[in-house]
């Protein structure tokens, strides 16, 4: 079915056909993650995060349909599963300083988090819409667009970004490679063909 032929109602709206493309990418790229280097995954994510929290924050909550909550479909093992990937690729760098944490104001130490808790927390939100979109079902898939959006505004959105401004600085500052001589390969290394690649990149 195209775009144009699909019923006039906001879970067919373009924002929000925007938005389950990106999360379906999303929930895809954490899925396959292991099969990503540091490099490859820190350079995705910062990319797919930042869009990710641009088309949410895009979306008004529709009224909700049920007084029931959506279905839950992630489990323990599947959470487990992407933290598990996440943390496996970034080694020590999983872990950085929190900032936005409630119990920052009454503590005297800095609190450590985690960027793969976060995309794990993430994640379960998405992939939990993504699997009650696909039901098909009209008022159910509203309601999960209501529940994905409220807890956007609740938790996942504050972990989308604290994981994008933690993965921004192992990019942006000399961490993203996974040992030195992985660092020592990439550097000096800006000819032609790469230059092309960069541009290529960037469109």
């Amino acid at each position: 079915m195209k775009i144009e032929h699909l019923p006039d109602h906001i879970v067919y709206s373009p924002p929000v056909i925007e938005f389950v493309t990106v999360t379906a990418e999303t929930c895809l790229f954490l899925e396959h993650a292991v099969d990503l280097s540091r490099e490859e995954f820190v350079n995705k994510s910062v990319k797919i995060l930042a869009l990710l929290y641009l088309k949410t924050s895009l979306l008004e909550i529709p009224s909700r349909v049920y007084d029931d909550e959506t279905e839950r479909f992630v489990t323990e093992e599947d959470y487990n599963d992407i933290k598990g990937q996440v943390e496996a690729i970034l080694g020590e760098q999983d872990s950085y300083l929190e900032t936005f944490h409630p119990d920052m104001a009454l503590s005297d130490t800095p609190i450590a988090a985690f960027v793969s808790e976060n995309l794990a927390d993430v994640y379960q939100e998405l992939k939990d819409f993504a699997a009650n979109y696909q039901l098909a079902d009209t008022d159910v898939m509203n309601d999960a667009l209501v529940t994905c959006l409220e807890a956007f505004g609740e938790h996942w959105g504050q972990k989308t970004l604290n994981a994008l401004r933690a993965l921004h600085n192992i990019k942006y500052s000399g961490q993203i490679y996974e040992d030195e001589a992985d660092k020592n390969s990439h550097a000096g290394k800006l000819d032609r063909n790469n230059f092309v690649n960069f541009l290529r990149e960037d469109d």
